[in-house]
């Protein structure tokens, strides 16, 4: 069994003496884990960080072993001196390694992430990542439908999201019923808004990850979330 693909490296652990058990995301073979001889080794040290772009090739002499990785470095996403990015980085990896079952192609999601990592720390960074949880929602089978209001049919005013459905809640369809819903900021509907809507969406995105997942988010992903909010309430982003 072989294939070659290339992807973003999610994590590296060392594997007796000299190898590491390494995970990376590709584009056609999802988050798939391999042995790389060698690993743990100075020389491959530079290459193998989370977050790196690879090229790679896994072998093994049955599907379901877990393999061999012969990795080559496509692009470095050095991060250590960036404190927002290395904690979005070490957000976005812990996210895709408790969502995505192992092996199981989310071409979609690929091509949404790499582009977010390639931006990692930048002023808009913030709303980029945001989107993209929501864009991991509708990859475990649970889209938020943003469209119209639940009650009303509108498309104008939506302000709320049903912590059941997940449907969008218009003002006036809320009614007295508002404060048991999750607050919809305009950032996800597109609408700009920026950083101010950072707190409501993440909260939002964090009650249906964690209700789908059954299962508490990483630490990775509160630490970035508390970063990413005390950015915003000091006003020290332009998002």
């Amino acid at each position: 069994m072989e294939w070659r693909d290339e992807g973003a490296l999610l994590s590296v652990r060392r594997h007796g003496e000299s190898a590491a058990i390494i995970e990376v995301f590709t584009a056609a073979h999802g988050r798939h884990a391999g042995l790389v001889h060698g690993g743990a080794s100075r020389r491959m040290a530079p290459v193998l960080q989370p977050g790196n772009q690879l090229d790679v090739t896994w072998r093994a002499r049955l599907d379901d072993q877990l393999g061999t990785f012969a990795v080559e470095p496509v692009q470095s996403r050095s991060v250590l001196q960036d404190r927002l990015a290395l904690a979005g980085l070490n957000a976005v990896c812990a996210m895709l390694r408790i969502t995505l079952p192992e092996r199981e192609p989310h071409p979609d999601l690929y091509r949404a992430t790499i582009p977010l990592l390639d931006t990692l720390g930048t002023a808009h960074w913030g709303t980029a990542y945001l989107r993209w949880e929501a864009r991991l929602l509708e990859e475990i089978g649970f889209g938020l439908d943003l469209s119209r209001c639940a009650v009303t049919g509108s498309a104008d005013d939506l302000a709320f999201v049903s912590p059941r459905t997940g449907r969008a809640v218009s003002t006036q369809g809320a009614g007295d019923w508002a404060d048991r819903l999750l607050r919809l900021p305009a950032v996800l509907l597109g609408q700009g808004g920026g950083a101010e809507g950072w707190p409501d969406g993440f909260a939002l995105t964090a009650h249906f990850l964690t209700r789908e997942l059954d299962r508490p988010l990483p630490e990775a992903r509160a630490r970035l979330v508390d970063l990413l909010t005390r950015l915003a309430s000091s006003g020290t982003t332009s998002d």
